[in-house]
């Protein structure tokens, strides 16, 4: 079992990677690597060639399951749902933590990957992310490997459609996001405009509770709920990375109260996700 232990040790940062982006939840992604540890155990390992892969296909088929049930469970959700955010604020000195960080995926993306079917999911997320061969992903979905090939390639054209992509600098990002801030602290709408993109979606996921409510979209619209709301929240906003892009989050850093995630191309902000949902702040205490 020891042997069998340090085997699987080796393989989680993957097969939580792996959760993770098909299921958009820490919680729910330590849970189908749990999963995946069990049916290990109950199994015999010796006889598994590829163990990696073989654990890879085990977590598929388990985030699979969640997700179908997960669908199910959302029919009567109203507003947004984001996934779980990712957040350092300063130096992080667990290692886990940053190798978490340094493989992270942006919320647009994750945003987008939640609108399309779990098998369209799963196929895209294992072929064009980890580079898993059709015919292991169509054995997942119990399809053809033609199929499964058809299921990636209209994801692919979704997400490429609707996720927007991220200037790769940082700097520029934080630039552009304290411009963002300054704006909202001077309650300053003509400056707001000048920094939002004119299609900015503005997502707010507060759980289950009265405050939950549709996107708002586009850059006027945008601009004036954000005043509505900056009085009381810009005050207490701090940088901080969210995802692995420039972001912010509003309280104490060992407990926040909100957690706020940008997409910013080609110099604007494309979308802004403000996750107040408790549940999901319970998992992004970082020091």
């Amino acid at each position: 079992m020891t042997w069998q232990a340090e085997q699987f040790e080796q393989h989680r940062p993957h097969l939580h990677a792996v959760a993770y982006r098909m299921l958009g939840s820490l919680s729910e992604a330590d849970d189908a690597v749990q999963e995946a540890w069990l049916r290990l155990s109950r199994s015999d390992a010796d006889a598994v060639a590829n163990l990696g892969g073989w654990l890879t296909t085990v977590v598929g088929r388990v985030c699979l399951d969640m997700l179908r049930s997960r669908r199910t469970r959302r029919e009567d959700l109203v507003g947004t749902w984001l996934p779980e955010p990712i957040l350092t604020t300063g130096e992080d000195a667990d290692p886990a933590h940053q190798a978490e960080l340094a493989d992270s995926v942006g919320l647009a993306l994750l945003v987008v990957l939640e609108t399309l079917s779990p098998a369209e999911r799963l196929a895209f997320v294992l072929h064009d992310m980890f580079g898993v061969p059709f015919e292991d992903v169509a054995a997942i979905v119990d399809r053809t490997p033609a199929a499964a090939r058809q299921l990636a390639s209209r994801a692919r054209r979704r997400v490429r459609g609707a996720a927007p992509t991220p200037d790769p600098d940082i700097g520029r990002q934080r630039e552009v996001v304290a411009a963002f801030l300054a704006a909202a602290r001077a309650g300053d709408f003509d400056a707001l405009l000048q920094v939002l993109d004119p299609d900015v979606v503005f997502r707010v996921d507060a759980g289950r509770g009265p405050h939950a409510r549709p996107p708002a979209v586009g850059a006027p619209a945008v601009a004036r709920e954000l005043l509505s709301r900056a009085p009381r929240f810009a005050p207490l906003a701090q940088p901080a990375i969210v995802n692995g892009s420039a972001g912010l989050f509003l309280g104490p850093a060992g407990r926040p109260a909100a957690v706020v995630g940008f997409t910013v191309a080609d110099g604007r902000i494309a979308a802004i996700n403000l996750i107040v949902d408790r549940e999901k702040l319970r998992r992004v205490v970082r020091g």
